[in-house]
């Protein structure tokens, strides 16, 4: 009973921390059943995305700091969104006076929904790393994940044997998180593909709801590739590496890296 409680109590903990994406996929959902004047769609989804970031700011649900980290995704999403729209990679098709090269601005609150999440789920289950590695060897590897989305296109894709090393730079990494006082553990790396995971799915609602569009999904509405499974996985890292530097740097007693002891 008391592991069903907990799971339960951890589940909730979870959605909260979810509260982000579930406007955004809830926006989606609604715009496309009940289109609204004056406004593209893709326009209206950014004045909402914006409306909600202030208000996450606003009640205290974010921090200011948080909210920097937040923009240092947008910024990433962006410079990604273009170059990859532009290769054809994926589309937004439908019409915004809010685009640039393609693409339109409130794309990038989907990835930042993302930074929302950890930032939310490690103040609230009290996130700590166990035996992080050093930065001076995961800032080059998400630095080679994060160019791997670009360079791929003109030469190999090394994003497995990315993976491979991902695996030996966390094997003996842990995450630690806190539910109704007490203390669990989990592989970091399994809580990368958990992550990546349930980004999947989540990418499969977006799609299907016409937040954007693969060539496959131009005539219908198909499921996503369990590839991308491994892009977002390998994406999450980049994602984990910049939240929690933030929380590095700040030191907060409730979300800390820790000391000597864990690396």
């Amino acid at each position: 009973m008391r592991a069903l409680k907990q799971l339960i109590r951890f589940g909730w903990e979870q959605a909260l921390s979810c509260i982000f994406p579930v406007v955004i996929f809830s926006s989606l959902a609604i715009t496309q059943m009940l289109p609204l004047p004056f406004l593209p769609r893709y326009d209206w989804l950014l004045i909402i995305c914006l409306l909600m970031q202030w208000w996450m700011v606003h009640s205290g649900l974010e921090t200011k700091d948080e909210l920097k980290v937040i923009t240092m995704f947008h910024l990433i999403r962006l410079a990604l969104e273009i170059f990859k729209v532009h290769m054809g990679s994926w589309s937004y098709p439908e019409e915004g006076y809010v685009k640039i090269f393609g693409v339109p601005l409130y794309s990038g609150f989907m990835y930042a929904s993302v930074a929302s999440y950890l930032c939310q789920a490690w103040r609230r289950l009290k996130v700590e790393l166990i035996k992080w590695p050093p930065f001076l060897v995961v800032v080059p590897l998400a630095a080679a994940i994060y160019l791997n989305f670009f360079t791929h296109h003109y030469w190999v894709d090394v994003r497995w044997w990315l993976s491979g090393l991902v695996l030996i730079v966390f094997w003996r990494s842990w995450v630690m998180f806190q539910v109704n006082g007490t203390r669990y553990r989990m592989p970091l790396t399994l809580s990368f593909i958990l992550i990546g995971f349930f980004i999947w799915i989540a990418e499969n609602i977006a799609t299907f709801f016409g937040a954007w569009q693969y060539p496959d999904q131009k005539d219908a509405w198909s499921l996503v590739h369990l590839g991308k499974i491994s892009s977002w996985l390998l994406l999450v890292i980049v994602s984990f590496l910049i939240v929690a530097t933030l929380k590095q740097v700040k030191g907060k007693s409730s979300s800390s890296i820790g000391t000597n002891r864990y690396f």
